[in-house]
């Protein structure tokens, strides 16, 4: 009787976890459309000066509120300056001033999350009780009143935007550590003597980046909502000439009816600036999630 033979067993590889997060990125049409809208303002802010052929601060007369124009893709302002030219070199300013206040909130909260979390006790219940202070306050309004205090320029912006950012992060960094410190490996790096600044950084910390970038990612328009608010009410800067996305809606109020491409263009970019961010992050939120 003749043997039968068996079917070949094919073996498969596992994928990656970073394979993985790479397919599913690629299958996300929002987190695509999001990238995209993210890295066209970062062209904007790094290559400014390459983009647009006009000088963002100085204006023509003669130019004095022309409507868009081969010349001038988006119109000129009430001083004859490039509307186009002063969005583009605005991304500059706003996601300067975006990226370092998160990325300051980020450090510190995440410093004071892990030492919370981790240690408890005391200089738990006196920071999160600091934390708690700070958020039942409005937030912007807390950012009006840093500004208007130390003054409005960029250094005081950034100050005050991470300020009123911090405690956010804090509790998240402390609810995420609080569930990692209890796993076995962080009891087996105790066990074995591993000093508490050690297990913080090497295990603890890399286990709970996931949840900490995509806030920072979501963050960062928000961030850029709350600058152009400061600057529309004229708390976006020392030197006024400069230009941002808040201070060129401020200085197209009168001309809303008159010159709609004056607050249209600016408005735009941040609303598509924002909505690349939050597409981003709702992205990474959804590719990063480990239980799926």
């Amino acid at each position: 009787m003749a043997e039968i033979a068996a079917p070949p067993i094919t073996v498969h590889e596992p994928r990656s976890p970073h394979r993985r997060a790479v397919r599913r990125f690629l299958a996300n049409p929002s987190a695509l459309i999001g990238l995209v809208l993210v890295l066209l303002a970062l062209a904007c802010a790094l290559f400014a000066a390459q983009i647009t052929p006009y000088d963002p601060i100085r204006g023509d007369l003669s130019l004095y509120v022309k409507p868009p124009s081969p010349d001038h893709l988006f119109g000129t302002d009430d001083i004859g300056r490039d509307i186009f030219t002063r969005v583009i070199h605005g991304a500059r300013i706003s996601l300067k001033i975006a990226l370092l206040a998160q990325a300051a909130s980020l450090s510190i909260g995440l410093i004071f999350g892990l030492i919370t979390g981790y240690y408890g006790g005391l200089i738990d219940t006196l920071i999160m009780r600091l934390v708690d202070v700070i958020m039942s306050f409005p937030l912007l309004i807390i950012a009006i009143a840093l500004v208007s205090a130390l003054g409005a320029n960029e250094n005081n912006i950034i100050f005050a935007l991470a300020f009123v950012s911090w405690p956010f992060v804090t509790r998240l960094t402390r609810s995420q550590v609080l569930a990692v410190k209890e796993m076995e490996y962080i009891t087996a790096a105790r066990s074995l003597g591993a000093p508490a600044l050690t297990i913080m950084l090497r295990h603890i910390v890399p286990n709970i980046l996931t949840p900490l970038i995509v806030y920072a990612t979501l963050g960062i328009g928000g961030t850029i909502l709350s600058e152009a608010a400061l600057s529309f009410i004229g708390l976006g800067g020392a030197d006024q000439a400069v230009p941002s996305w808040g201070k060129m809606l401020t200085e197209s109020r009168a001309f809303i009816r008159s010159a709609w491409w004056m607050p249209f263009y600016p408005g735009m970019a941040i609303l598509l600036t924002v909505l690349g961010f939050n597409l981003l992050g709702d992205g990474l939120r959804d590719i990063l999630d480990v239980r799926e």
